[in-house]
């Protein structure tokens, strides 16, 4: 039997990199009585951002969770950091969005009752219902917004308004094959990560197994990113790739890469939730 894994708090750090940043955060635990479990952290060069993620046990640390945050100002102000604070105990809660395809759904909820994926999922939303099983198997809430072009707006205020009612805190395109407008990225309030089939930025858009075909490719790709304003432009969390041959038909291709999309969209909000992902400007850090 697997330990159980203790609490810990996690500390999220952006800001511009100077002197002494990491031995400041790590004399702050060090003051309190903590123990630190990981810590990791990036320096980019060329636009001189600093980023860490630092994890410490609660044990024996003097501030109550709640309150880290406060305590850890001052420092943060000293340094001009945006910072986060998460307790690893508290499970994420995450709103599921998916169309007709079921597999990166599935994986999912498999992943999530192993308790692979340290989420609740209070609503699984789609505009079709075709994965209605998946949700009553699971014993999930599932809730069909059907939409056209016409009726897009006022989905899109019923899925918001949903999302807002469970509290979910992280959004998941489980290949939701829907266009975000610009106004539900902006008014969801929470962070979307989106599974796309091709290996981004090459053959986006609509096809891209057709088009791997018709260029006889070698490797096809997924990729998980989080959702912008801009089509499937989004700092990208997680990628992969496998190779296919010239015997494989694009029925072969779209097969192999149902597997890629599963695998990299769990490994993306395993990694999100586990607060090993940090944006800045268009691209990520991902603390392994």
């Amino acid at each position: 039997m697997t330990a159980q894994k203790k609490d810990s708090i996690v500390l999220l750090i952006h800001c511009k990199d100077r002197k002494g940043i990491v031995a400041r955060v790590s004399g702050f635990i060090h003051d309190f009585g903590g123990n630190i479990l990981d810590s990791d952290h990036h320096s980019d060069e060329e636009t001189n951002d600093f980023l860490m993620r630092m994890e410490f046990a609660t044990e024996g640390f003097q501030i109550p969770p709640d309150e880290i945050s406060t305590a850890f100002a001052p420092i943060a102000k000293v340094y001009d950091m945006h910072y986060e604070v998460h307790q690893s105990s508290r499970r994420t809660r995450v709103g599921l969005l998916v169309s007709k395809q079921d597999h990166c759904l599935a994986d999912l909820l498999q992943r999530h009752r192993r308790d692979e994926l340290h989420i609740d999922i209070p609503v699984i939303i789609s505009n079709h219902d075709t994965c209605a099983s998946w949700a009553d198997l699971f014993k999930i809430p599932f809730t069909v917004y059907p939409v056209t072009k016409e009726t897009k707006p006022q989905q899109e205020q019923q899925v918001l308004a949903l999302l807002k009612e469970h509290r979910a805190e992280l959004v998941v395109m489980a290949r939701y094959m829907q266009i975000l407008s610009p106004d539900f990225i902006a008014q969801v309030g929470c962070p979307v990560i989106n599974i796309h089939h091709s290996f981004l930025p090459a053959f986006i858009g609509a096809n891209p197994y057709r088009q791997a075909y018709e260029r006889g490719v070698k490797i096809i790709g997924a990729t998980a990113h989080y959702a912008t304003k801009d089509l499937d432009e989004g700092p990208i969390i997680e990628q992969d790739v496998i190779r296919v041959g010239h015997r494989d038909t694009v029925e072969d291709l779209v097969r192999k890469g149902r597997d890629l999309e599963e695998i990299v969209l769990a490994r993306a909000v395993r990694r999100h939730v586990e607060r090993r992902v940090l944006v800045y400007g268009r691209k990520t850090v991902v603390f392994d």
